[in-house]
């Protein structure tokens, strides 16, 4: 009987032995696979921190990641006597709770795609990481655009947008570039507000130039200097160029020898290629490196596409175009470059609070990656206004810069002769 039971109902557990034998299989395999999945993940998230970290992610880096104002209010609220007077508390809640998501999850909360960048490593390598934030606000990234084209675009560049009017989308004019009016010099452009001449004793580099000033894309321009019907910020006459030169003229006002460089590369280069600006220009500046061995800072000034709401701060009553500066982190030096771009950014914090939208770094996936600032570690790409902004405006910002960089100038070299005073007092003693 019992015999005949089993031989009835072996075969039945046999079947389901396999079967429970081919779900187990089953899970183990899937539970290996997840399990790879979660290691892989990881070691990305490991490796993109590695490779592109921004200072905010540490807590070295959170003095840098703060604002002044938000930094003082914070100490305000257990130090009274550190509060500001006068001045609305920028401690509301919105704002507190919005940092402090940022911070401790690098979630945006006005940008819903961090989210995802968060949780998929990688899925964030086309946004500028923010190195340091500016008073000006650093809500808002410079805004990148590649002409499109086949193949892939190695260059940074901006994305001119619509005019304020809502004219239609902007055409690619990187193929076609527009044609030089020769004959005829810059139509007549605003007499920006009249800069201070500077005070106390008179400082001079004595005839030596320490400052290259050029711009890979020349031709970046503002709307408000074009004419309506155009559409595209883009001029071969009235363009960023006007501002590398007032930039070059104040600094030399202030005793600070600088080369400008208004070179047209769309209009000089044999088959030019949008794509290739940085190329071009990197020709530029070894070229002036070999001309003269005294040129140490070298500024390549832009304009950015951000519109105006997001581009002007009023000071003193004037409106200004604010600045960003680009560190290219695909120079294996580039921290060098940040903290020589971390001592204008600072200064400019300290003189015109609100000028700076702060600096940020991009690598490859977000532009060219390099910027050229592996030639020499002092220097960095400025992004002066955006195109709404006139050349007025730009004009102030050029001259704020200019006393910013030739204060820090003047103090290094201070610094640099007393040491050197120090040195020989000590040897003779």
């Amino acid at each position: 009987m019992f015999r005949a039971a089993l031989s009835q109902y072996l075969p039945v557990w046999r079947r389901q032995f396999r079967r429970f034998l081919a779900s187990g299989r089953a899970f183990l395999l899937l539970s290996f696979c997840s399990m790879v999945m979660f290691v892989l993940l990881g070691l990305g998230g490991i490796l993109q921190i590695k490779l592109a970290a921004s200072p905010a992610q540490s807590m070295k880096g959170f003095a840098a990641s703060v604002s002044d104002t938000f930094f003082s209010s914070m100490l305000g609220l257990e130090l009274p006597q550190m509060a500001e007077k006068g001045k609305g508390g920028s401690m509301d809640g919105e704002r507190i709770a919005a940092f402090l998501l940022r911070f401790l999850t690098d979630v945006n909360p006005g940008d819903p795609k961090s989210l995802l960048a968060a949780e998929m490593p990688g899925a964030g390598g086309d946004e500028p990481i923010l190195f340091r934030t500016g008073s000006g606000g650093s809500d808002s990234a410079p805004e990148d655009y590649s002409p499109p084209a086949s193949g892939t675009s190695d260059d940074h560049g901006t994305d001119p947008g619509t005019r304020p009017d809502g004219g239609d989308d902007m055409p690619d004019t990187s193929a076609t570039p527009e044609p030089e009016q020769n004959g005829e010099g810059p139509p007549p452009t605003p007499t920006p507000d009249k800069e201070e001449a500077p005070s106390g004793e008179t400082k001079t580099t004595e005839g030596r130039k320490v400052v290259f000033i050029y711009h890979s894309h020349n031709r970046e321009s503002y709307f408000p200097e074009l004419p309506p019907s155009v559409k595209d910020p883009n001029s071969g006459k009235v363009n960023v160029t006007q501002v590398g030169k007032r930039l070059a003229d104040q600094l030399e006002k202030r005793g600070i020898g600088a080369l400008h460089s208004s070179k047209d590369y769309a209009g000089t280069v044999k088959d030019y290629d949008w794509n290739q600006s940085y190329k071009y220009s990197k020709q530029t500046v070894m070229q002036a490196m070999a001309g003269d061995k005294n040129l140490t800072f070298f500024f390549d000034i832009h304009r950015d596409s951000l519109r105006r709401k997001e581009s002007t701060v009023m000071i003193g009553g004037k409106d200004y175009a604010q600045v960003f500066f680009i560190i290219g982190q695909r120079n294996p030096n580039w921290k060098q470059n940040e903290s020589f771009a971390n001592e204008i950014h600072e200064k400019l914090e300290a003189s015109y609070p609100g000028l700076s939208r702060g600096i940020w770094g991009k690598t490859a996936a977000t532009g060219n990656g390099e910027y050229n600032q592996s030639l020499a570690p002092d220097s960095v790409l400025i992004e002066i206004g955006g195109v709404d902004n006139t050349l007025e405006e730009c004009y102030r910002t050029a001259d704020a810069l200019a006393k910013t960089i030739a204060d820090l100038y003047w103090h290094n070299q201070n610094a640099e002769a007393a040491n050197v005073g120090k040195t020989n007092a000590a040897k003779a003693g």
